[in-house]
């Protein structure tokens, strides 16, 4: 059970053809979905006190896919596949002869070069999305998130289709949320960012994450008071985070350089374009239990990915790294804000792929 399964399980309450329900969530012709950035089953079960309105929904726990990565469970959200289908494989992956920063899409470490025009997000990304399969069937489709996303690369790549509505804060997304429900049969799918911003920073579990994750709490009981009756409220995340015990720096690590022509990825998750094949030995005798260093080839037979096409292969790198435990790979010079932070996800642990699915039928 994955988040690419998601929307169209709920979707098919909307009798919007191909979509089946195979999460077996509550039928409704209104559906709000809620988006909590960075909200991980393992956080919210461990800090249940601070949520009481979402530990009382009914729910499962469904995996975020890999990388565990915004860009790529937004991305399974909005086409219904997972990362080696939709091509969209992390927070930033080689493309085009770009590293592309997939948030911002932008070249990466250079925010002010904007690529939507060498890369056009809806080649880049060119499958279908959910939404447009949505609005095609005649259901009213919007998009509840911040301001600042609206006509971005990624919203473009993966989210088009919907009636965007640009949003503040807390108080116009409840609202904005709300009202995308009153047509006869509507989806609206809300997002909030700042949860994990505030891990990021500050770590989950933090005393600021704490107050935070409770002003989401009431942030969700507050769109349910709001819905029609007969809607749906869902909840779901994009991914957990862990908070970055040992540092491993790849810039001080002249071992590592070697055969290495390109690095992508985050530091959580890696992907390594290499001109030598040592390098897969080299980098899993340096890092040993800390990371699971595999090929493409292996990473794929291992099924990391979901079926993979194409699209999808090159993007991949040529060897993955997926730290273990609480190790992070950061880039002291070249990354220098990403490094410092507390809070991290992409890779495999649990703590990090499970998320929360919660329902309620106002």
């Amino acid at each position: 059970m994955s988040i690419a399964e998601v929307v169209p399980s709920l979707l098919s309450g909307l009798a919007v053809p191909g979509c089946d329900n195979t999460l077996d969530l509550p039928a409704s012709r209104r559906v709000c979905l809620l988006l909590v950035d960075g909200l991980g089953h393992h956080l919210l079960r461990s800090h249940a006190s601070h949520a009481p309105f979402l530990s009382s929904l009914a729910g499962r726990e469904i995996d975020a896919g890999f990388p565990s990565s915004t860009a790529t469970s937004l991305a399974s959200i909005g086409t219904g596949l997972l990362s080696g289908e939709h091509g969209i494989v992390g927070y930033t992956f080689e493309t085009g002869g770009e590293v592309l920063n997939a948030l911002s899409w932008s070249r990466h470490g250079d925010h002010h070069h904007d690529l939507r025009a060498s890369l056009v997000p809806e080649v880049v990304q060119p499958h279908p999305t959910t939404f447009e399969r949505a609005a095609a069937a005649g259901v009213a489709v919007s998009t509840v998130a911040p301001l600042m996303h609206r006509g971005s690369g990624l919203t473009r790549a993966v989210l088009r289709g919907s009636w965007f509505v640009g949003t503040a804060g807390f108080g116009d997304l409840a609202v904005a949320a709300a009202s995308a429900l009153s047509a006869d049969r509507a989806f609206c799918y809300a997002y909030h960012a700042d949860l994990d911003t505030i891990g990021h920073i500050y770590g989950p579990g933090s005393e600021q994450w704490l107050l935070q994750l409770e002003f989401v709490d009431s942030l969700a009981e507050r769109i349910a008071s709001r819905l029609p009756a007969g809607s749906a409220l869902v909840v779901t995340a994009d991914h957990g985070m862990i908070t970055a015990g040992e540092r491993v720096d790849f810039d001080t690590e002249p071992l590592l350089w070697e055969g290495v022509r390109v690095i992508a990825g985050e530091p959580r998750v890696r992907y390594l374009h290499v001109s030598s094949p040592s390098v897969v030995s080299v980098w899993r005798s340096f890092l040993g239990e800390r990371a699971e260093v595999l090929t493409r080839e292996e990473a794929v037979e291992a099924g990391w990915f979901g079926p993979v096409a194409p699209i999808a292969v090159d993007r991949i790198g040529d060897v993955v790294v997926a730290m273990q435990g609480d190790a992070v790979l950061v880039r002291s010079q070249a990354e220098r804000q990403l490094a410092a932070l507390k809070g991290f996800h992409g890779a495999r642990t649990r703590e990090e792929v499970a998320i929360p699915l919660l329902w309620q039928v106002v």
